[in-house]
Formats: C-alpha cells, sequence, structure tokens
C-alpha cells in the first residue's frame, strides 16, 4: 500500500514538474529565459540533498525523488531547451551551475575556520555536511555537464536514423545518459555518503521510469501544444559540440562585423553571404524556410516633415521591434533605406503570415512619429520551397508581394494568395 502511495507520488511530482518546467520554457519570450533557467538552477541544491539523504520504497526498489524525478526532469529540460534555442544558451545553466557549486565549496572551507557558536541544544552547525554536499554538487555538477552535452549529441546522432522521430530520439537519448549518469553519480554517492549498492538498481529503474513519463509528456506538449514543430536538426556533431564549448568564439567575432551602423541590424553584404546558405540548409533537412520584406510606408514624409535624425530614430526602432519579435534562429538585415529583410528558417508560409502580420501590428501599435502619428509597415512575405529554391528567387517573390502591398493601401501583409488580415 505504501509503495503503491509512493508512486502515485512520484509521478504525481514528475507531472507537476515537466508542467511547472514547460510552461517557463514555453512563455520564455514574454517572462524572459532567465525565469526558466534560474528556476533550473535553484533545485539543483535540493535535488542533490534528496539524492544524498531522502529515499522511499517504490515497486522496483528504495529511490530517492531528488536523483529519479528531479534531476531527470532537469537532464530532459536542458534537452528541451536546446530543442527550441541553441547549444550556446543551454550551456549557460550548465557552467553557472559547475562555478555556482565550486564557491559553495569554498565557502565551506573557510567556514571551517570559524569557530561557530551554538545558539540552540537541538541544532549544532553540521559544516562537514555541507563540504561533502559542496563536493557532491560539483560532482554532480560535472557529471550533468557530461550528460548535457552527451544527451544533445546522442540526439543529434539519432537523427541520422531516425530524422522525424523526435520524440522516439528524445527516449533513447534520456535512457543511455540517465543510465551513465546513475553509475557516475551513485558512485560519489557510494563513497562520500555510504549509501548502499542496492539502492542501484532501484534508482536506475525510476529513472527509467521517469523518463518513460517525460517523453510522454514530452509528446503531448510536441503534437498538441506546439504542433509537432520540434527542431528536425541536420547539424553536424562537431558543430553542436563546438556551440557547446564555447568554439564558437571565432564565430562571434564574425557576428560583430557585417553590421548595419545605424540600426545594428545585419546589413545587405551580410544577408548576400548569410541568407542563400540558410536557405539551402533548411530545405537539405526538408524544412520551410520563409522571407519577409518590410518597408516603412511614407518613409520620405517622415525624413521632409521631421528631419533625417528622426527617421533615424524611426528606423532604429522599427529594428528593435524586428529583433524582439523574431526568434533566435531567424536573421534581420537592413536591405537598404527603409527596407529589412527577414530570413526565418523552418517556418511554413501560414508561419510567416502570422509572424508577418505580428509584425505589422507591433510596429503600428508601438512606433510612433514625433506628433505621435503611428508609423506603419508593408510586408511581402514568400516561402521556399514553394516560391523558389533559392535565395534570389524566393526574395524576388516576396518583393513583388511587398509591391502589392504598397499598392493595396499599405500597412498589410501580403503572401501567396493576396493580402493577409489575421485576427
Amino acid at each position: 500500500m505504501i509503495e503503491t502511495l509512493n508512486l502515485l507520488l512520484f509521478v504525481v511530482e514528475a507531472i507537476a514538474y515537466f508542467a511547472l518546467m514547460v510552461t517557463l520554457l514555453h512563455f520564455r519570450h514574454r517572462l524572459g529565459l532567465g525565469v526558466f533557467l534560474t528556476a533550473l538552477g535553484v533545485m539543483h541544491f535540493m535535488e542533490t540533498y534528496l539524492a544524498a539523504v531522502f529515499y522511499v520504497s517504490l515497486p522496483f526498489g528504495d529511490v530517492s525523488p531528488g536523483s529519479s524525478v528531479f534531476f531527470s526532469g532537469k537532464l530532459m529540460m536542458i534537452l528541451m531547451l536546446y530543442l527550441q534555442e541553441d547549444a550556446a544558451t543551454v550551456r549557460q545553466p550548465i557552467y553557472g551551475l559547475f562555478l555556482g557549486n565550486l564557491l559553495t565549496v569554498g565557502i565551506a572551507g573557510v567556514l571551517q575556520l570559524h569557530q561557530p557558536l551554538q545558539m540552540s541544544p537541538d541544532h549544532t552547525p553540521d559544516v562537514d555536511f555541507l563540504k561533502e554536499m559542496g563536493w557532491l554538487m560539483v560532482w554532480g555538477t560535472a557529471l550533468l555537464y557530461v550528460d548535457s552535452l552527451g544527451i544533445i549529441l546522442l540526439y543529434e546522432k539519432l537523427g541520422d536514423f531516425f530524422r522525424r522521430r523526435v520524440v522516439l530520439r528524445f527516449l533513447i537519448s534520456g535512457f543511455v545518459l540517465l543510465t551513465f549518469d546513475q553509475i557516475g553519480f551513485f558512485s560519489a554517492l557510494h563513497y562520500f555518503l555510504g549509501v548502499p549498492i542496492a539502492a542501484f538498481w532501484g534508482g536506475w529503474k525510476a529513472k527509467m521510469f521517469a523518463v518513460c513519463l517525460y517523453a510522454a509528456m514530452f509528446a503531448i506538449y510536441e503534437y498538441y501544444i506546439r504542433r509537432g514543430r520540434a527542431a528536425v536538426s541536420a547539424r553536424s556533431i562537431s558543430d553542436v559540440f563546438g556551440d557547446l564549448t564555447f568554439r564558437e568564439r571565432y564565430n562571434d567575432l564574425l557576428e560583430r562585423t557585417g553590421r548595419d551602423m545605424l540600426t545594428g541590424v545585419y546589413d545587405r553584404t551580410r544577408m548576400e553571404m548569410e541568407a542563400p546558405l540558410m536557405l539551402r540548409e533548411a530545405l537539405k533537412q526538408g524544412l520551410f524556410a520563409t522571407v519577409l520584406i518590410l518597408d516603412a510606408d511614407h518613409f520620405k514624409d517622415v525624413n521632409d516633415g521631421y528631419g533625417h535624425l528622426q527617421g533615424d530614430e524611426v528606423l532604429k526602432a522599427i529594428a528593435a521591434r524586428l529583433g524582439t519579435t523574431l526568434r533566435s534562429s531567424d536573421r534581420v538585415f537592413r536591405f537598404g533605406g527603409e527596407e529589412f529583410v527577414a530570413v526565418c528558417p523552418g517556418t511554413d508560409h501560414e508561419e510567416g503570415l502570422r509572424l508577418a502580420e505580428r509584425l505589422r501590428w507591433t510596429i503600428a501599435t508601438s512606433v510612433k512619429t514625433p506628433d505621435d502619428r503611428p508609423v506603419t509597415v508593408s510586408i511581402g512575405v514568400a516561402t521556399a520551397d514553394e516560391d523558389g529554391v533559392d535565395f534570389t528567387a524566393v526574395l524576388t517573390a516576396a518583393d513583388g508581394r511587398l509591391y502589392a502591398a504598397k499598392k493595396s493601401g499599405r500597412n498589410c501583409v501580403v503572401g501567396r494568395s493576396g493580402v493577409v488580415k489575421l485576427n
């Protein structure tokens, strides 16, 4: 009876953890990614503490919820973060946790030099336990770092065999890496805290059960909330590994070049270099790629009526709205004058139209002239491979639709089927 109740609580804990974390992840663009990362990080001490001292009896053995529910959930959340963001974002919580735990160990060492007062006869400061926990946390975070690299690289490698079966890749990656983690972390538990070896198998079975729960919830999230939009990546393993381990510093230097001096977005030269590659890579992966070309309406009137400096402010405001509305995987370029081009890989035509309408509405409601008149934009939308298989053809189609938007009265979006007004 007790084991059955504990198993039910185990399932409830996993569902609650997944629901909370995936909500923060889903709304990261509104709440800020820092909220998700902080929630992920503050759980680490509790996970480690529970893994050290808190065990319950389940039908398949003695298990710690800290290790089997929360740590397993964290690793699967890191993989989900990678699927929705990129490897450079994923490494942030890993390095942050590792450095924070090193600091914990250092502080514990300094605290041992004090002679603490016993303020209550029932509470004695246990600095040795703090030090043990610190080192256990460092070991756990080192494993988390390896686990995170491993689960992402394995997920990518499995794409060679199961390109579009993202849930299966998610499940297999969790099985393999949490088995590795159970071996590594249990070794530390046994060495530092004397946890009996008999607890190893129960913990492993619990982690495998947790992975099945998380994979089932991941499938529901992908197919019913995100509508199957999981990343179908075909990046090379070396590229992903390089992003995870700071090898992209050279690329960061490249990122700082090819920028438009006024707006800060990429310039036309950079567009001619990168945009064709982005479309080719998307098509190679079996994905759509949508191009938006956007033009500020009656911009000459802004320059003539308020001066070129105010016109510059309007352009900077438009560029800022583009930066905050588009995804991190999209690219924005200043095409010339008051025109901007956005390249959105992994975006089909309908999604591109919705994105363009959101951009149009955002700019119309938030960018103003000095006398508080709204600044509007017209947008043309085209998608590879339906409107062409190379960037020049798709950009030409989008430019023609931009011209149609201008002829249709401006402040609108034109796609393949004509003027679009989405509610």
